[in-house]
């Protein structure tokens, strides 16, 4: 059974009750959502204002608040709900009111993507301020390596940098990023994680290793960004790294959140409740 088998046959078992922000989505992205019920029980947690007269028809749970942001962390943190998904909703605003929840300086995401021919991996940094230092994204890929493990797979890390090894001498910036690289790369084997440096060559990491550490959040943005909405690829999602709640936190382009629930009411047996 690959990655995405296992987790859709755990989402089936567990049918958790997720809750999903939405704000004015078309109706085919309404339909999505109400075809993860196979998956999870669904709540929608809504704007208050508007929203009556432009929603969809539907069979769902809807929750309205006039701040849906923070409607759909206190579900969660009060065990209203047992897994949520961010949805249309702001990032800003709603993860500024999960990182007050759970009382944390910042938030540290993994996410789950395929290629276009269906290889499922997954990806850190994808948040813009994250994995700035050799030391942050040591970090992250310990915590994502733990966070893998919950699906029963070993994480096996693909380090990322900025060119091919030939290519130092060319950029200081190229000759500094091979560098972390290799450092970020010896530091993980040190603490028993299999990982290995592939410079910047991401197409031969995806064929061998389920874990790919890009360079910086930016770099790991523009890679999500590219493969899903350019490059024929999924996302299904980026949970982040707790071992308190299930959030998994979406991007307010995407237009199929089904995946997303999915993944979100497969993760509910493996958090501390």
């Amino acid at each position: 059974m690959n990655l995405i088998e296992t987790i859709t046959e755990r989402a089936r078992a567990q049918r958790a009750r997720v809750g999903i922000g939405v704000g004015d989505v078309s109706e085919s992205a309404q339909r999505d959502i109400e075809s993860a019920c196979k998956f999870a029980d669904v709540v929608l947690i809504r704007d208050s204002e508007g929203s009556r007269a432009t929603g969809i028809e539907t069979d769902l749970e809807i929750i309205y608040s006039e701040s849906p942001e923070e409607e759909l962390v206190r579900m969660l943190m009060d065990r209203e709900i047992d897994a949520c998904v961010r949805g249309t909703l702001s990032a800003t605003k709603t993860l500024a009111h999960l990182r007050s929840a759970l009382g944390v300086a910042r938030l540290r995401r993994l996410s789950l993507l395929t290629t276009a021919n269906r290889t499922p991996f997954f990806l850190a940094p994808v948040g813009i301020d994250e994995g700035n230092t050799a030391r942050d994204r040591i970090d992250l890929a310990c915590e994502g390596a733990s966070y893998i493990a919950r699906f029963g797979v070993r994480a096996k890390v693909a380090v990322i940098s900025g060119g091919r090894f030939e290519d130092r001498g060319r950029s200081e910036i190229v000759d500094q990023s091979l560098a972390d690289g290799e450092i970020v790369a010896e530091r993980l084997r040190a603490l028993g994680i299999d990982a290995e440096h592939y410079g910047i060559l991401i197409e031969d990491a995806v064929g061998d290793a389920n874990f790919i550490l890009a360079p910086d959040g930016i770099t790991g943005n523009l890679i999500f960004r590219t493969l899903t909405f350019l490059g024929g690829g999924g996302g299904f999602g980026a949970p982040v790294l707790t071992d308190e709640v299930v959030f998994v936190d979406t991007s307010r382009v995407k237009t199929k959140y089904s995946d997303a629930i999915m993944l979100a009411s497969a993760l509910v047996g493996n958090v501390d409740r």
